[in-house]
């Protein structure tokens, strides 16, 4: 089943804040937009702290969410994610680390300060299958926890 849920709460980091689950904009739409739960201030050629959306998203093994910046903050304010594409894979859902909550950060790639009101849309997550090579050996690693937890 592939759905989002706000994460539990003894992981959430934004308690006190009303979390809006995303969704698409039309019917047509490939991408579910996420909001920011926080305001946000990236100074000129600056990178925002790590800001976490209290959302989590459940899929099939097989899929995985890639977040992409929403075209409007990217072509607009010259704002990228600092990772450029964010990568959520399946076994990301519920870790014990931190619920699966998903987060982000900003970078700003202008020479202006750029501000961001919470419960603005900030990026886009759209599912994808995805195909493994046929002599793959079993993987004995399983997801601890949360940001680069397999590449320990």
């Amino acid at each position: 089943m592939r759905k989002f849920e706000i994460v539990k709460d003894n992981k959430r980091k934004n308690k006190n804040t009303k979390i809006r689950l995303p969704k698409r904009g039309t019917n047509y739409s490939a991408g579910y937009d996420f909001c920011t739960p926080v305001d946000i201030e990236i100074e000129p050629y600056g990178t925002s702290e790590l800001i976490f959306t209290d959302v989590k998203a459940c899929m099939n093994k097989n899929e995985v969410l890639l977040l992409h910046i929403r075209s409007s903050l990217g072509i607009k304010q010259n704002l990228v994610l600092a990772n450029t594409t964010g990568v959520i894979d399946s076994d990301y859902y519920e870790n014990e680390d931190n619920d699966g909550n998903i987060g982000f950060k900003l970078r700003n790639l202008s020479d202006k300060t750029v501000r961001i009101s919470a419960g603005e849309r900030v990026f886009q997550g759209i599912f994808m299958n995805y195909l493994t090579v046929d002599d793959e050996e079993n993987l004995e690693t399983a997801r601890t926890s949360g940001f680069g937890s397999t590449g320990n």
